[in-house]
C-alpha cells in the first residue's frame, strides 16, 4: 500500500500538513540533540519511509556525524530515501520493524515518525525497540493525536473528509489516504501507549503534544 504512493509521498506530506510536518521533524531532532551531537552515537530511524526523520537528525548532528540508519519494509520508499541522501553518509536497510536485523543493545536512539502506528503489534514493536537499544538508550515515537476543543473539531473534519480526497487525487491511489484516519483512531491514547512503553522496559516515559495535540512525541529511556 505505501509503496504505491512513494513517488509523491514527500509532496503530499508537506502539502496535506501545510508544511507543519517540517517543524515536527526539526523539533523532534532538537529534543534528541544530546545524542545526535555525539560522534560515536548510533541512531535508528524506524519505519523511515523516505527518510525525513533521518535527514532531520543528520542536520541536527552537524559536524558530529553519528551513525544514522533508516529501516523500512517498502523498497520504493527506501529508493526515494537513497536518492535524496547521496551527499550524506546515511544508510538504508530494507527489513521488518518487528524483526530487526540488528544485535541486542546496538543503538543509542531509536525513533519512528508516523510509522510506528502502522505496526501490526505495538507491544512487539516496543519490545523490539527495547531489545536493540543499549542500557540508557532512548526511544522516540512521533505520531498523530486527537486534539480537543474547537481545533479538534476542525481537525477531524479536515483529517477524515478533506485529506483522504485530496491525497487520493494527487497520488492517484485511494487506499493509503482512506486508511490514514482509521489508523489514527485505532492508535492508543497517550496514557495507554505510555503504559505499554513501561511494560516493554522503558522508564521516564512522557508525551509532548505538538501543534495543539495534532501530533505528539512519546519518549522513554531503556532501563
Amino acid at each position: 500500500m505505501f509503496s504505491s504512493i512513494a513517488p509523491r509521498y514527500d509532496l503530499l506530506n508537506h502539502l496535506l500538513s501545510f508544511n507543519i510536518d517540517r517543524l515536527w521533524w526539526r523539533r523532534t531532532a532538537q529534543t534528541f540533540a544530546h545524542i545526535l551531537t555525539q560522534p560515536d552515537a548510533c541512531v535508528l530511524d524506524l519505519c523511515c519511509g523516505t527518510g525525513d526523520m533521518a535527514f532531520a537528525f543528520h542536520r541536527q548532528a552537524g559536524k558530529s556525524q553519528p551513525r544514522i540508519l533508516g529501516i523500512d519494509f517498502s523498497h520504493p520508499m527506501l529508493q526515494r530515501a537513497s536518492a535524496k541522501s547521496k551527499a550524506t553518509a546515511l544508510r538504508w536497510v530494507e527489513a521488518d520493524a518487528l524483526r530487526l536485523p540488528f544485535p541486542d543493545s546496538r543503538f543509542d536512539l531509536v525513533a519512528s515518525a508516523f510509522g510506528f502506528r502502522n505496526l501490526a503489534d505495538y507491544d512487539a514493536g516496543l519490545r523490539e525497540i527495547a531489545r536493540v537499544l543499549g542500557a540508557g538508550g532512548e526511544c522516540g515515537i512521533l505520531d498523530f493525536g486527537e486534539p480537543g476543543g474547537f481545533i479538534g473539531k476542525l481537525y477531524r473534519v479536515y483529517f477524515k473528509h478533506v485529506l483522504p480526497k485530496v491525497g487520493t487525487v494527487i497520488s492517484g491511489v485511494k487506499g493509503p489516504y482512506a486508511y490514514l484516519p482509521a489508523s489514527v483512531e485505532r492508535f492508543p491514547e497517550p496514557d495507554e501507549l505510555l503504559e505499554r512503553m513501561r511494560n516493554a522496559g522503558f522508564q521516564n516515559v512522557s508525551w509532548t503534544p505538538y501543534t495543539f495535540g495534532i501530533a505528539g512525541l512519546y519518549r522513554g529511556r531503556k532501563r
